[in-house]
C-alpha cells in the first residue's frame, strides 16, 4: 500500500505575493468574498463559468497562483461534484474559509420598495429569502449567479428590478442595499477550499487540520477499524464522505477531514491506518478555517 501526497511540504500563504486566484462566478460573488477573506482585498480574481474551469486555471502556473472552490454548505450539504474534481486534480489544499452567506436586496440608486416589480437572483438565493419575499407580490426571476443579477440591474438602469446578492456585489456595481440580511435562516455558512500547486507553497506553522482520501479492502469491519484508529489517536473526524469507486461493484472510497493538535500526531495515525487501507491520498495539511 502506498500513500500519495499532493505536496512535498506542508503549505502556507506568502504575504509577499500578488495573488491571482480562479473562482467560480462573476465579480461580487461569494467566491470572491471568500478569496478576499483568505488572501486580502488586493487579491485578483479570474472569474470562471464552471468549477472545472476553476481547477484547470488553478493548475496552470502561467494563469494563476491557485483557485478556490465551495465544497459544502451548512444548509444544502456537500457539493459532491467538487469533491470529484478535487480527487482528479493535482492541487493541494492550503487552507479553508467558512463564510457566512448574507443575502441583501439591492437596487439602483433612488429606487424605493414600492417601485420594485421583479427580483432577480440565483435560485438558491431566492429560496433562502422566501420569508422576506413572500411579503411582496414581486415576480421572481432565476439567474445563474447572484453577482450577475446585480450586474444586470446596474447595466439596465431599471427602477423596477432588484437583485439579491452580496454586500460586495452592491459595492462593485454601485447599488443601494434597500433591505439588508433578508435571508430566512441566519446561520448559513459555506465552506471554501483554497487550492494551490504544491511546488509553489512553503511550510505552514500550527497546521491543525488535514483532508485525506482512503479506501479499504471492503472486508467486514474494515472501515470501522480505520475510524477506530483515528479516534484512538485523539484525532477528531470532522467530515466523512463516501464515493463509489468507478468500475467497481458498489465499492467506495472515503474523503475524511481530520483535526489534530500537531502534524506529528496526524502522521502517526496515517502510519497506523496504512496496514488496513489499500490506498491513502493526502490532499493537504492546513489551518482550521473556523479558528480564523
Amino acid at each position: 500500500m502506498s500513500i500519495q501526497h499532493n505536496f512535498n511540504k506542508i503549505p502556507t500563504v506568502s504575504s509577499e505575493l500578488k495573488w491571482k486566484i480562479s473562482i467560480q462566478g462573476f465579480e461580487g460573488c461569494f467566491h470572491q468574498e471568500a478569496a478576499r477573506h483568505f488572501f486580502g482585498k488586493t487579491v485578483e480574481v479570474i472569474c470562471c463559468a464552471t468549477f472545472r474551469e476553476v481547477i484547470d486555471i488553478a493548475e496552470n502556473k502561467n494563469e494563476s497562483n491557485g483557485g478556490i472552490i465551495a465544497i459544502e454548505n451548512s444548509i444544502a450539504g456537500s457539493i459532491l461534484p467538487n469533491y470529484n474534481l478535487l480527487q482528479k486534480s493535482n492541487l493541494t489544499i492550503t487552507g479553508e474559509v467558512y463564510l457566512q452567506i448574507n443575502q441583501h436586496l439591492m437596487v439602483n440608486q433612488g429606487v424605493q420598495l414600492t417601485d420594485i416589480r421583479e427580483v432577480h437572483s440565483h435560485p438558491m438565493a431566492i429560496q433562502q429569502c422566501f420569508g422576506f419575499l413572500d411579503k411582496y407580490n414581486w415576480k421572481l426571476v432565476e439567474k445563474e449567479d447572484t453577482a450577475l443579477s446585480a450586474k444586470l440591474v446596474q447595466q439596465h438602469r431599471s427602477k423596477h428590478v432588484a437583485a439579491i446578492a452580496s454586500k460586495l456585489a452592491a459595492e462593485i456595481y454601485n447599488l443601494d442595499i434597500i433591505a439588508p440580511n433578508i435571508h430566512t435562516l441566519k446561520n448559513n455558512y459555506t465552506r471554501f477550499l483554497i487550492l494551490q500547486r504544491a511546488e509553489e507553497v512553503k511550510e505552514i506553522s500550527n497546521a491543525d487540520k488535514a483532508s485525506i482520501n482512503f479506501h479499504t479492502d471492503h472486508s467486514k469491519g474494515s472501515l470501522a477499524k480505520v475510524l477506530t484508529k483515528i479516534a484512538d489517536a485523539g484525532i477528531n473526524l470532522s467530515k466523512l464522505q463516501s464515493f463509489p469507486i468507478p468500475g467497481s461493484d458498489f465499492k467506495y472510497s472515503f474523503h475524511a477531514d481530520v483535526e489534530f493538535d500537531s502534524v506529528e500526531q496526524f502522521y502517526k495515525v496515517i502510519k497506523k491506518i496504512e496496514p488496513i487501507t489499500e490506498a491513502v491520498k493526502i490532499y493537504g495539511i492546513y489551518k482550521n478555517g473556523r479558528n480564523a
